[in-house]
C-alpha cells in the first residue's frame, strides 16, 4: 500500500477514503480510485469508454469526455464541481448531455 500512496496524488487518496468508507473495503477503494483516475485522464484528452452502475443498479456503458476542445460550447462555468459531491462529471457524447457517476460505482474502464 505504501508504494501506491507514494505515486498517487491527494485527490486519488481522497477518492480512496470516500470509496473505502462507502464500500467498507480498502482493496476495493484502491482499485476503484485508480479506475476513476484512469477514466478522468482519458476524458481530459479524448473520449473514454467505461462502465458504471447506476443508482437503480443497472449497468451503464458510457462514452464520455471532459476535453475542453470537445465540450467547450456546453460549459457554462456555473455551479459547484461534482468532485465536491464524491462524483465525477462527464459529457456523454452519445446523449449530448452532462452526466455523473459515484466513484464507488465504477465497474470497468474499457
Amino acid at each position: 500500500m505504501n508504494t501506491m500512496l507514494a505515486t498517487t496524488d491527494s485527490m486519488t487518496l481522497t477518492r480512496m477514503a470516500v470509496i473505502g468508507k462507502r464500500t467498507n473495503s480498502a482493496l476495493m477503494a484502491g482499485a476503484k480510485a485508480m479506475m476513476v483516475e484512469n477514466v478522468k485522464n482519458q476524458m481530459r484528452t479524448g473520449v473514454a469508454h467505461f462502465v458504471y452502475a447506476k443508482k437503480s443498479g443497472e449497468l451503464r456503458e458510457a462514452f464520455g469526455t471532459t476535453s475542453k476542445a470537445l465540450v467547450e460550447r456546453y460549459i457554462n462555468g456555473n455551479g459547484v464541481s461534482r468532485e465536491y459531491y464524491a462524483t465525477t462529471a462527464y459529457f456523454d457524447v452519445e446523449k449530448a448531455a452532462w452526466r455523473s457517476f459515484r466513484w464507488e460505482n465504477i465497474v470497468a474502464v474499457l
